[in-house]
C-alpha cells in the first residue's frame, strides 16, 4: 500500500481526538499545518498536548489507537470509512504490513469493547516504538461515554509499560462514525486523569509504583482542532 505524503496528511489528516489551535470558532481559523502542536492544559503535572499528525507518523514511545469489531473491509471501504488519503488507521495498518487487518480478520483480536493488544513494530515501519490497540465494540452501538473507560485503559497500560509519554488516536472518523469530537476528546482526557489519580492514591498507600507520565498527545485533524481543543479544555477544567 502506498503511504501518504506529508502534503496529503497536511491536507487530509484523519479526525482523531485532540486539538492544536486556539478555541476560536473553526470558521475563523486557518487549518494548521502538519506537525503543529499545542499544550491545551496541565493536570497532575501531565501536559495534554494536541498535534497534527497520524498514528503511523507520530514519534512516541507508545501510540494508542482504537478499532471497532471487525467487519470485512471496514477500514478500506468508503463510505463509511474515510477516503484513503485521510484515513489514519489505513495508514497505520499499511505501515505495519497489514497486521492490524490480519489479527482482526482472523479473530486473534476481536475489537470487543476495552480489549487490548500490544504490537512492537519492526524498525522503519511506524514512528512509535509500541502500538496499543483498544477495542470499541460494535460500531453501530458506539456511545461516547465508552471513551472515558478507553482513556482509563490507555493510561493504565502506559503506566504498566513505564513510558513517560504516549499519543492517543480515537480512529472513530476513520471508521465512518460521526462522533462528537469535543465530547470524545474530553471523555478520553477524563478517563486518563481518573486512572492516573487512582494509581497516585495507591502509591500513597505504598500499594503501587509507577514512572510519572509527563505528556499525553491527542492527535487531531485540521477541521476538528477547535472543537476537540475546547473539549479537552472543558475536561481539564471539570477535574481540577
Amino acid at each position: 500500500m502506498k503511504l501518504p505524503t506529508a502534503g496529503m496528511l497536511a491536507a487530509l489528516i484523519l479526525a482523531h481526538t485532540g486539538g492544536v489551535q486556539s478555541a476560536a470558532s473553526p470558521a475563523e481559523q486557518t487549518p494548521p499545518a502538519q506537525g503543529t502542536s499545542r499544550v491545551w492544559g496541565t493536570v497532575e503535572d501531565i501536559a495534554f498536548e494536541g498535534a497534527v499528525d497520524g498514528p503511523s507518523t507520530e514519534a512516541t514511545p507508545l501510540q494508542v489507537a482504537c478499532v471497532f469489531e471487525y467487519t470485512e473491509g471496514d477500514i478500506f471501504t468508503s463510505p463509511p470509512a474515510l477516503p484513503a488519503a485521510a484515513n489514519g488507521m489505513l495508514h497505520l495498518d499499511g505501515a505495519l504490513h497489514g497486521v492490524i487487518t490480519d489479527i482482526r480478520r482472523s479473530g486473534q483480536f476481536t475489537g470487543h469493547a476495552l480489549e487490548t493488544v500490544l504490537i512492537t513494530p519492526p524498525t522503519e515501519t511506524v514512528a512509535a516504538r509500541q502500538v496499543l490497540l483498544i477495542g470499541l465494540g460494535p460500531r453501530g452501538t458506539f456511545n461516547p461515554d465508552l471513551m472515558i473507560a478507553v482513556g482509563r485503559v490507555s493510561m493504565r497500560e502506559a503506566l504498566r509499560l513505564g513510558v513517560t509519554h504516549f499519543a492517543f488516536a480515537s480512529d472513530l472518523k476513520d471508521a465512518g462514525v460521526d462522533s462528537p469530537t469535543g465530547l470524545v476528546a474530553g471523555n478520553v482526557v477524563k478517563g486518563i486523569i481518573d486512572a492516573y489519580r487512582t494509581q497516585r492514591y495507591l502509591k500513597s498507600k505504598r500499594m503501587a509504583d509507577y514512572t510519572p507520565i509527563a505528556r499525553v498527545t491527542l492527535l487531531a485533524g485540521p477541521a476538528f482542532f477547535a472543537e476537540a481543543g475546547k473539549g479537552i479544555q472543558d475536561a481539564i477544567a471539570s477535574v481540577r
